[in-house]
């Protein structure tokens, strides 16, 4: 299945030198970490908030108990492992191909798959800081901490990912666009291309090769050369290096 498709993929990462991969939800949810806006992610299961409402901003400030349960509950998915598409990615970065990992994903699987450039637009839960102090905690203290979790210093500590209302780091944006910009080949995978500002990233790449890895249909359309639709991982294993 998919040998077609697989084959045109690998002609393709066969003759490029200088691939990004984009990715989303969809990259993750082979190892376990539900998304948000399939049948079966978060969005579409009943809680006494809605899930965007719960990780905004503004929630997290006023209603830190219930924000954080949510989160520990669904989000700190500390136990999760790369998957094939991980792994795969890592390497092909060790191979020279790919130049860097531009994920949505705030669950530093990449990294723990073995990739070195990898920009997190939307943060990541392996980085939490006092609101106060500014000191750094690891995502176990965080699992591990009853209720609402605190400094050393009694100020309140928050994961460093990017909540709804709140703005992308600037320097990630910089350098994520610095890299799709400067790519041969775009590989947009696991992702529904709906969320903002960072689905539009995609517009800045000028080069040779697009390729969509998508089970669903994206939210928009993009001219990609090759559209795959299925799981990702399933198709990034049959890549041979």
């Amino acid at each position: 299945m998919y040998e077609q498709e697989i084959s045109a993929l690998q002609e393709i990462i066969d003759e490029s030198a200088h691939i990004v991969f984009f990715g989303g939800a969809g990259v993750s949810t082979e190892s376990g970490i539900p998304d948000f806006r399939s049948e079966d992610g978060l969005y579409h299961e009943k809680y006494s908030y809605p899930p965007e409402q719960i990780i905004s901003h503004s929630f997290f400030l006023t209603k830190p108990e219930v924000f954080y349960r949510f989160y520990k509950e669904k989000m700190l998915c500390l136990d999760a492992e790369p998957n094939a598409a991980h792994r795969k990615l890592a390497e092909l970065e060790q191979a020279g191909k790919l130049k860097a990992v531009v994920t949505q994903n705030i669950d530093g699987l990449h990294q723990k798959a073995g990739s070195k450039i990898v920009y997190e637009l939307h943060g990541s839960i392996h980085r939490n800081y006092c609101l106060s102090c500014h000191k750094f905690y690891p995502a176990k203290f965080i699992k591990e901490s009853d209720g609402v979790p605190h400094c050393s210093c009694n100020g309140v500590i928050k994961p460093d990912v990017v909540l709804y209302e709140e703005s992308l780091d600037s320097k990630t944006i910089e350098d994520a666009v610095t890299a799709i910009t400067n790519a041969d080949t775009l590989i947009i995978g696991g992702t529904s291309l709906v969320v903002y500002p960072a689905a539009g990233f995609i517009d800045y790449f000028r080069g040779k090769h697009l390729v969509l890895i998508n089970k669903a249909e994206t939210g928009r359309a993009v001219r990609a050369e090759l559209s795959i639709h299925a799981p990702i991982g399933e198709i990034l294993e049959k890549i041979v290096l």
